[in-house]
């Protein structure tokens, strides 16, 4: 990739791999309140496929153009957001599950002239199978399909206009690899376990990379605030509406290694020969192939 200059700091992941929760902690943390942050007002406020976000920078309408020509133009439109925002000290934090890839005119989506910096936020590809499956109401082997499909979409409809673009996910290894491999030395990479295991070194890292406020008292606190029963109660008092309508709650357990209560030996090993060599070199499978976690 070309040297980045831009503005924008990517928030990037497939699907129920810690983005949320990762957002949860940034806003608490930028807003460094006595309490914690509503979910129903996070940090960002929107995310890369947002159409209200493109057609405000456009300079046209979304909904007069194919899928494939507002894919051509999205690279300009984060341009455009990070033009407008280039002399602010603070970088703008966008949200974003689509993998890195190029466009039909041979360009990247994410453009260096608009990336200042990526945080990459990795889970355990058996528990994404789980939390994905719950997440879009489907079944368990049915996420298993999409994880290994290299043209899946995420939230694409031909029967309606959403209010979010599709977003083009590849399999899951090819969507880790993709913004791993394609970043190089301006993305730094979270693992979900990591998140609950080691918070505090793995919140402060993020952080330092990301240059956003290094202060420890201040990371204690936001991490406090974004516990997941802090989450489960908010959601279940003021609801959640980034929470998907099939869905019966969009905050579940927040644990790792759940995927052994809920797949079958056959199902684990479908993903563990899909994703065999993505899993090892981040530390998901043993030198034996056994899951670590």
């Amino acid at each position: 990739m070309n040297r980045c200059s831009g503005n924008i700091l990517w928030l990037a992941s497939y699907p129920k791999s810690g983005n949320t929760w990762f957002r949860v902690f940034l806003t608490n943390l930028i807003r460094n309140s006595d309490e914690p942050a509503d979910l129903n007002s996070l940090e960002p406020a929107r995310i890369a496929s947002s159409r209200t976000l493109f057609d405000e920078h456009a300079g046209v309408e979304s909904s007069d153009l194919t899928e494939d020509e507002i894919e051509r133009l999205q690279s300009r439109v984060f341009e455009a957001v990070s033009v407008k925002n280039e002399n602010c000290a603070e970088p703008v934090v966008m949200k974003i599950h689509d993998a890195f890839t190029l466009n039909s005119k041979g360009e990247p989506l994410v453009s260096p002239k608009a990336t200042r910096k990526a945080l990459y936020l990795i889970r355990n590809p058996l528990d994404v199978a789980v939390s994905y499956a719950h997440h879009v109401a489907c079944h368990i082997d049915t996420a298993i399909e999409h994880m290994a499909d290299e043209t899946h979409f995420f939230n694409q409809s031909k029967k309606r206009i959403n209010n979010q673009f599709r977003q083009r996910l590849l399999s899951w290894s090819r969507h880790v690899e993709s913004w791993v491999d394609g970043l190089g030395p301006y993305i730094h990479l979270l693992r979900y376990e990591d998140m609950i295991r080691a918070p505090l070194e793995t919140f402060t890292r993020a952080v330092r990379f990301a240059q956003l406020p290094d202060d420890a008292k201040r990371i204690q606190k936001a991490i406090l605030f974004s516990d997941i029963r802090e989450l489960q109660r908010q959601e279940k008092t003021r609801g959640f509406k980034e929470k998907s309508p099939k869905a019966s709650s969009f905050f579940r357990k927040g644990t790792c290694g759940s995927w052994r209560e809920s797949l079958t030996p056959e199902q684990a090993l479908r993903i563990i020969e899909k994703h065999r060599t993505v899993m090892r070199r981040f530390g998901y499978l043993d030198n034996n192939d056994e899951p670590v976690f």
